[in-house]
């Protein structure tokens, strides 16, 4: 995330510290040319990354001069093993929310490849989560911009039994949240939660996931990691190769 250019287990938990990616870095590639020279100069300052080696560029969001906080809105990842419908929440997470459905719009996420899975349940450890948005399939990949986190919900989350200091927070099962490479670096990645998972209050919750796509994302989740990875049997590429095949907004959005 990045720089999108890390997956979240270079900040995930104390076994994700160093960057030690399963994936590898794509050769660097030209330089794709963007017409934005700044950041945008409403509410969300969406900013042009400075090294776009690893971007897919559509373009900046739009830009309010007020952060549009209310209501929600329902988005459907059609992927190839079923529908995962997601209910993004304005209120906690405007600005994430506004570039969400931008890319959406663009049709970025259309194609692209779901390239992580954890599965870390042995204690101290846990992390379940299916990573997608990376147009690459690589965990190096963005949308050529960042943005800055909104960490509001996240610190609001029950914390993590043991921390009651909140250094340590739940995000509980269902939970929708951008992937990162440390703070203010928010791009396309992003991650849904199939188990309860300990993280940092780093990583911007901005919805979650209904109960027909919990059942799709249960299933990925269930047939693991893929055997050949080099992260087996806690953390790599999905053995269920998931693609999005189509990203689509459905609607307003429900409670």
């Amino acid at each position: 995330m990045p720089s999108s250019k890390q997956s979240i287990r270079t900040l995930a938990a104390v076994a994700l510290i160093a960057g030690t990616t399963a994936v590898t870095a794509p050769q660097a590639s030209a330089k794709p040319e963007s017409p934005a020279s700044g950041p945008t100069t409403g509410a969300c300052a969406f900013t042009p990354l400075e090294d776009q080696t690893y971007s897919t560029w559509t373009g900046l969001p739009p830009d309010p001069k007020k952060a549009q906080t209310h209501g929600k809105a329902a988005v459907v990842l059609q992927t190839n093993h079923g529908d995962i419908p997601v209910i993004l929440d304005k209120a906690g997470a405007p600005c994430t929310v506004a570039s969400f459905l931008y890319l959406t719009k663009e049709k970025f996420y259309d194609g692209t490849q779901c390239h992580r899975l954890t599965a870390y349940h042995t204690a101290p450890y846990a992390l379940s989560v299916l990573q997608c948005g990376d147009p690459l399939g690589t965990g190096w990949g963005d949308p050529g911009y960042w943005f800055k986190d909104e960490l509001n919900t996240a610190k609001s989350l029950p914390n993590w039994p043991g921390f009651e200091d909140g250094s340590r927070k739940n995000y509980t099962r269902g939970l929708l949240a951008m992937a990162n490479g440390g703070p203010d670096t928010n791009g396309s990645q992003f991650f849904l939660v199939y188990e309860d998972s300990r993280l940092r209050p780093d990583y911007t919750v901005f919805g979650h996931i209904t109960e027909e796509g919990m059942a799709v994302l249960d299933k990925i989740a269930a047939a693991g990691v893929a055997p050949s990875d080099e992260g087996y049997p806690e953390d790599g590429a999905p053995a269920m190769t998931t693609i999005i095949e189509r990203a689509k907004r459905t609607g307003a959005g429900g409670a």
